[in-house]
């Protein structure tokens, strides 16, 4: 993946020092039209490797044709619900069990209708003025950049472009998706609110908003930042969808404040985890967690794994726990980098890496197909997140398992998750196992511990600084003043 995912379709070929992948060229905005004409009346048929569903065929041919090479024989019940609503103009507040379409469901009435609107003025004016008309926010990352991987997958018929603005790598190349404006843009608030700062940032244009993961993007801790970006972008009417696998009471309130009419799509559906997943609960001292999880893996002969954990440094330690037990391994959490971060997750893909072991940033839109385990290392303490994690398995159908470690100090957490998803969750012992064995290393190195280390690695680089200019002849620098603890920043 480059720095800026920025996705551009077109029928003509792209020349031999330009990347497939990201475009470098505007949209032509002169009198001469595209290669190939497209009008809503366009009487070529899909392509016949699939027969598509009949919801799909209210979307522009285009679309059908790469529905039908992308091989979406049937719809999920969230794009049979949704997309008729969306296309007909109305705000949606729709909530799905993870895994289910929800990308989909929104990315597709929205191009047919980008399609439709450039066709109108094309018609009109005689040409396309480029223009941001879909902005789409996510929680993080790696959900941008899928969501913008699906829109390559459906818009592989079509022009339409699409970018991807997230943190974590240069501003430069996403500042071109403003300055030569792409139809839709998917961002994470915080990157986005900093375009928003420059004298390009900005969406006159705006059409269409869509919030997906409401419940995180929504919640005290994005909530401000969702504020900042309602009042950055223009005032006028916009079509507002805000999609996401759970919708708790006090947010579906809030966001009714921010739609116009909503249609709700299942929003009174109880909340479960995706049908599919066998539940279980394996009983464990905190400190034995990790060895019982090294032979649950061998004995059950787990072969693709995502591991969650509490904290980035209990996921950084189990997943160099595992790679000593001769585990591929690879984590993902939020002190790696974004390089490091897409990387651990398409060797995870590609399946150079058995085991992925994640803090919360990718249990939610991370779509990895044939994960057959989750296991939580640690019990979560919102009941949202084990119904996002349980979601990384048996998507599209199909079957998984959902491991769950459990200590003493977890049980009241893990008995407002069964409470919750109305699924008493079977507890079973491992085979084999001594429950009573004393672990052979530490998973976590006490704080204090890492403290002195950190201060004697620093230490050991002063005195290494301070040897070297000795002998070149320097003096070493004095030291620096000692602060009182209370002006001290850490």
């Amino acid at each position: 993946m480059t720095t800026s995912t920025h996705f551009r379709h077109s029928t003509n070929h792209t020349s031999r020092n330009q990347s497939p992948r990201t475009a470098v060229q505007p949209r032509e905005t002169t009198q001469a039209g595209p290669a190939r004409q497209a009008s809503p009346v366009e009487t070529a048929k899909p392509e016949n490797h699939h027969v598509i569903a009949p919801i799909f065929t209210a979307l522009h041919t285009d679309l059908q044709r790469a529905i039908a090479r992308v091989g979406f024989t049937s719809p999920t019940p969230i794009q049979q619900s949704a997309i008729p609503l969306v296309i007909n103009g109305r705000d949606i507040l729709a909530s799905s069990m993870t895994g289910s379409g929800k990308t989909a469901a929104f990315l597709l009435p929205i191009m047919h209708r980008i399609i439709a609107s450039r066709e109108s003025e094309k018609k009109t004016t005689g040409r396309i003025t480029p223009k941001i008309r879909a902005l789409v926010l996510t929680p993080t990352r790696e959900l941008a950049a899928q969501i913008c991987q699906h829109f390559n997958d459906l818009a592989q018929c079509s022009d339409l472009s699409c970018a991807a603005i997230f943190g974590g790598v240069s501003m430069l190349p996403q500042e071109r998706a403003f300055r030569h404006p792409v139809d839709i843009m998917v961002a994470t608030p915080g990157r986005l609110l900093d375009h928003f700062t420059r004298e390009y940032g900005k969406m006159p244009h705006l059409e269409y908003l869509v919030l997906d993961e409401a419940d995180r993007m929504l919640d005290m801790g994005f909530l401000p930042d969702i504020r900042r970006v309602l009042k950055a972008l223009p005032t006028r009417q916009r079509q507002t969808l805000l999609f996401s696998a759970t919708l708790p009471e006090p947010i579906v309130v809030l966001a009714k404040d921010m739609l116009n009419n909503p249609a709700s799509v299942d929003i009174e559906r109880p909340q479960i985890t995706a049908t599919g997943i066998e539940h279980k609960a394996f009983k464990v001292r905190d400190e034995l967690k990790q060895e019982l999880l090294i032979n649950i893996i061998d004995q059950h002969q787990i072969r693709s794994a995502i591991i969650f954990t509490r904290t980035k440094h209990r996921a950084k330690r189990l997943a160099q726990f595992l790679d000593r037990k001769n585990v591929a391994t690879d984590c993902i959490h939020g002190n790696r980098s974004q390089l490091q971060r897409t990387k651990a997750l398409e060797d995870f893909r590609n399946g150079k890496v058995r085991v992925l072991v994640a803090t919360d940033i990718a249990s939610r839109g991370i779509d990895v197909e044939a994960v057959s385990h989750v296991i939580n290392f640690d019990v979560p303490h919102i009941v949202e997140d084990y119904v996002h994690r349980a979601g990384r398995t048996a998507r599209a159908n199909m079957t998984g398992y959902s491991y769950t470690l459990v200590s003493a100090d977890e049980m009241h957490d893990f008995t407002q998750i069964e409470r919750t998803i109305k699924t008493r969750i079977e507890q079973v012992r491992l085979e084999n196992f001594d429950y009573n064995s004393k672990p052979a290393e530490a998973l976590e190195i006490p704080i204090a511990q890492r403290i002195a280390e950190i201060r004697a690695y620093k230490a050991a680089c002063r005195a290494r600084a301070a040897a070297k200019q000795q002998r070149k002849g320097q003096q070493p620098p004095p030291p620096a003043p000692k602060q009182s603890r209370a002006y001290r920043k850490y």
